[in-house]
């Protein structure tokens, strides 16, 4: 390289280190002004976390953009920003299925960025609990995946707690079989969660069929048995937890569908407000009678809602009774979509809005 493109390149790098100084000294007024919100907060009693604000900075900013810095880092980045300085204010604390580098983890860490305080429980049950009784702030579970469906526990959980849908995230699910051991032919036990050993069942029959699969709470507490488990043992787990538990990757990319992935709910205590691009969630029982599904979904028909999700769950204390679970695009304060659930109130035995909230937008 010359010396004229040298001094060129030294030119330009100390441009940029210049933008770099000015953007931490942006950084440290932002949080400065976060302070002074968290005050005035204070005072008037309002609630801390407001996840709208988030969606529409993010929206302004991206809408704002020329493009010269990619579209589809500003939602990470400033997912990090505001993230950090939420924290100034008070830690957001974040249940979640745990332990550590679970695909619920991995949910949580991208939809929340790294400085929340995380709270690993054992069971969606937990994680339910946990925020019910003011523990959490918020919490993050599994409601379906892609290849196997839904997980019905936790639509079994908001007919017992009264706790509303904040948000959702969809995460791709990549498998991996991790050990201590390097090669898939020393293999002859194999610790996952029940849905991923689902998610990876053709792969498992053909590779290593004569393997004995132990179910147990989590992907990452599958690793964690592989590790402590000195008899041939491996795990069904995401490559995060190999870092995690210190476990050789084996094989990747062992679910049997590639376009695998999970639907991940945040759910607590507050209402979002409408941001124009909604989904709302609702459940609701019928009397069992002829054509009472048909007469429950017309409301929505006639009004050209669209049902993204139907699933129906039994009544547990009654014999041959269902509770429906609804997804529907639009808001509940729009009007349309309050007077049609409404209207399905009227005719149902009960009916419960779950939670109006941002349909979760891929970043491209």
């Amino acid at each position: 390289m010359g010396d004229n493109q040298s001094k060129e390149l030294k030119k330009v790098r100390d441009e940029i280190d210049k933008i770099d100084d000015s953007i931490l000294d942006l950084l440290e007024k932002r949080a400065r002004l976060v302070k002074e919100v968290a005050k005035i907060k204070k005072k008037i009693k309002s609630g801390f976390y407001v996840p709208h604000r988030e969606e529409e900075i993010i929206k302004r900013l991206t809408e704002k953009s020329k493009g010269y810095f990619p579209k589809n880092a500003i939602k990470p980045v400033f997912r990090e920003i505001i993230s950090a300085c939420l924290s100034l204010e008070k830690p957001l604390k974040v249940a979640f299925l745990g332990p550590s580098a679970t695909f619920t983890h991995d949910a949580a860490l991208r939809y929340f960025g790294q400085n929340a305080q995380y709270v690993p429980l054992r069971a969606i049950s937990d994680i339910f609990d946990d925020v019910a009784k003011g523990r959490s702030d918020l919490g993050v579970v599994p409601v379906e995946n892609s290849t196997e469906g839904v997980v019905s526990y936790t639509l079994d959980m908001f007919l017992k707690y009264d706790l509303l849908i904040s948000g959702e995230i969809i995460l791709p699910i990549t498998h991996c079989l991790i050990s201590r051991l390097t090669k898939k032919e020393e293999i002859r036990k194999i610790y996952s969660h029940p849905q991923a050993f689902a998610q990876c069942r053709q792969w498992i029959e053909k590779n290593l069929p004569n393997c004995v699969l132990i179910e147990v709470n989590s992907t990452a507490e599958a690793a964690e048995m592989a590790k402590k488990d000195e008899d041939a043992s491996s795990a069904i787990a995401g490559e995060s937890a190999s870092k995690i538990y210190d476990l050789n990757i084996v094989e990747r990319n062992i679910q049997d569908i590639n376009e695998n992935s999970t639907r991940f709910l945040i759910i607590g205590k507050i209402k979002h407000k409408k941001t124009g691009n909604d989904k709302t969630s609702i459940l609701f029982s019928i009397k069992d009678e002829p054509g009472a599904l048909y007469n429950m979904l017309s409301p929505f028909a006639k009004r050209n809602i669209n049902l993204t999700k139907i699933e129906s769950r039994p009544v547990k204390t009654k014999a041959w009774e269902y509770v429906f679970f609804v997804d529907l695009d639009g808001h509940i304060d729009e009007k349309i979509v309050f007077e049609a659930v409404e209207e399905l109130r009227e005719k149902s035995v009960f009916l419960k809005v779950i939670g109006s909230y941002p349909k979760f937008k891929r970043e491209e």
